[in-house]
């Protein structure tokens, strides 16, 4: 039976056309980012490397626009919600037996070119179990098999000055938690989910994934995230573990960066980073 217990891989941030951009605005957040990638599938990234997760900004290059930007959409923002596995094909088999409905007959396969320091090239190879897009307005939520984890989470690219280590929270505005978090309850089962002032978590070892009313996401975040343009649920704010929060405030200023501080929390609006509001805790 493969391991269906949920872990956050990454995050994925959708920046479009605009990875430059993205690229120069998330440095002055005080991200160290590495240098771009490009999938055999078409999407163009750059990541932030934490201990055990990382962020990604997925965006695509004008010659890749039409494809890449087919599978993503035009809503800028937190995107994508990715689960580890060291099993794709056995999650493949067993999410089906639950009654999941997953993306496509198996496993998708591809993967991206990567120098390492001493010159050469290596592809580095992931295989991602996909829930079907029709159950998820407003993203994607897939699990992510690294075939080559070593050439990702290297020590280089995980230390930044905002200090950050690890995902802590990712928030999602709904309507309706309880209805919305039942395809995360149906993939991992009842056990981790538990209902919290203002809706329903899925506890994800140290992190968690709240979907919470927009009312309970106004009272936490203030007007500091943004608003799906079709009214549905939208992914809209990450919680950031730091080392040490007055190093996430130098960074910030630094950057020019507009925050506030709220409850020991810094907290960047969506506007400061591409539809995503960012909250920093130590």
């Amino acid at each position: 039976m493969s391991d269906i217990s949920p872990r956050i891989d990454h995050v994925v941030i959708n920046v479009a056309d605009q990875l430059d951009a993205s690229v120069a605005q998330y440095q002055r957040l005080g991200f160290v980012l590495t240098p771009r990638g490009h999938h055999s599938l078409g999407s163009s990234n750059h990541l932030a490397i934490f201990g055990n997760d990382y962020l990604e900004l997925l965006g695509y290059e004008a010659h890749n626009a039409q494809g890449a930007a087919r599978q993503w959409g035009s809503l800028l923002g937190l995107n994508g919600l990715v689960f580890k596995t060291t099993d794709s094909d056995g999650l493949f088999t067993e999410l089906s037996h639950r009654g999941v409905e997953l993306d496509g007959d198996a496993p998708q396969a591809f993967f991206r070119p990567i120098e390492l320091p001493d010159g050469s090239t290596r592809d580095v190879r992931f295989r991602t179990v996909r829930l079907h897009p029709a159950a998820i307005p407003n993203g994607r939520i897939f699990f992510c098999h690294h075939l080559d984890p070593d050439l990702v989470w290297r020590s280089e690219w995980q230390s930044h000055p905002n200090s950050t280590q690890s995902i802590r929270q990712v928030i999602v505005k709904a309507r309706d938690p309880q209805a919305s978090i039942a395809l995360l309850e149906k993939t991992f089962g009842p056990a981790d989910v538990a209902a919290i002032d203002g809706g329903q978590r899925l506890s994800a070892g140290f992190a968690s994934i709240d979907f919470l009313t927009p009312q309970a996401v106004r009272a936490r975040l203030g007007d500091a995230t943004e608003t799906s343009p079709n009214g549905h649920d939208r992914k809209v704010a990450l919680v950031l573990q730091t080392r040490s929060l007055d190093q996430a405030r130098q960074a910030l200023q630094a950057g020019g960066i507009a925050f506030r501080e709220q409850a020991g929390e810094l907290v960047v609006p969506a506007s400061e980073a591409f539809g995503v509001a960012l909250v920093f805790t130590e």
